[in-house]
């Protein structure tokens, strides 16, 4: 455990491309293997729009970094935060770290940018995805990028976690929300068995139903005891799931680049019309 945490601590920034980049070829290539649903799309060309917005979110944090590392050596060198005033063996204090680095960061940010209508308005740009796949995990708008960035920057200040918990976190999350966008479709039995622990992909799909209340459940990334603690956790069918979102359903728009980066500044008429700020 100590010699984990310790990797993660000095991980060369070659190694965090590397996750980023070979998880998303992973799932690719299982997504050709084993679909869950046989998209009727060009496959790079839905992906463009989707690898800039990966792009944008790894140029944010990779800027806003240093503020990570010194929130993190500051409650590290002051014992400040909830790890850090429990005893706990190794393993248990990294992985309450990482479990509650996911609430803050993931669970906790989600929730409130689907309650807080302008956060909504940005967060759009990652549900009004019609063709959901491991390319769609990171298909988030520069805004909401500095909002989750927020939220996790809050996290390691109240968790109190070390920079190899919080590197730690990051890798885990991002295999984590590729593996639940991805295209694939695991047995049954097997998807619902991980979705006791973590956040299965059919978990996951859920969210991406097009109408309420489905919306707004399966917040979670890495760990599901988060939606079945506050009660957001649902489930459908995966068959009866139809993603994008009903008040946007223009697909070709939404899978335009300009017209994504100008989705967050619209606001409602009512609820079938819609019109520029």
């Amino acid at each position: 455990m100590e010699s984990l945490i310790n990797y993660f601590e000095n991980i060369p920034s070659l190694h965090r491309s590397l996750i980023l980049i070979g998880g998303i070829s992973f799932f690719w290539v299982l997504e050709g293997a084993i679909p869950l649903v046989r998209f009727n799309y060009g496959k790079w060309k839905h992906a463009l729009p989707n690898l800039f917005f990966t792009f944008t979110t790894v140029i944010i944090n990779f800027a806003l970094a240093f503020l990570l590392l010194k929130t993190s050596d500051w409650v590290s060198a002051n014992q400040f935060g909830v790890i850090n005033w429990i005893a706990l063996p190794l393993w248990a204090y990294i992985l309450l770290g990482v479990m509650l680095l996911d609430f803050f960061g993931a669970y906790l940010a989600h929730y409130t940018e689907h309650k807080v209508k302008p956060l909504w308005m940005v967060h759009l740009v990652h549900h009004t995805d019609h063709n959901v796949d491991t390319t769609t995990a990171n298909r988030h708008h520069p805004l909401e990028s500095l909002v989750r960035f927020g939220f996790t920057l809050f996290g390691v200040l109240v968790v109190g976690a070390p920079i190899g918990i919080v590197m730690l976190y990051q890798s885990l999350s991002l295999i984590s929300t590729q593996f639940n966008h991805a295209n694939i479709k695991l047995p049954r039995k097997l998807d619902d068995l991980l979705s006791w622990v973590i956040v299965s992909p059919d978990m996951h799909k859920v969210h991406h139903h097009y109408v309420l209340p489905y919306t707004d459940s399966n917040y979670g990334n890495i760990f599901s005891i988060w939606d079945r603690m506050f009660g957001t956790f649902m489930k459908l069918d995966r068959d009866a799931i139809v993603y994008g979102v009903d008040t946007f359903p223009d697909e070709l728009e939404n899978g335009n680049l300009k017209s994504l980066l100008k989705q967050p500044f619209h606001t409602y008429r009512n609820p079938t019309t819609l019109v520029e700020d």
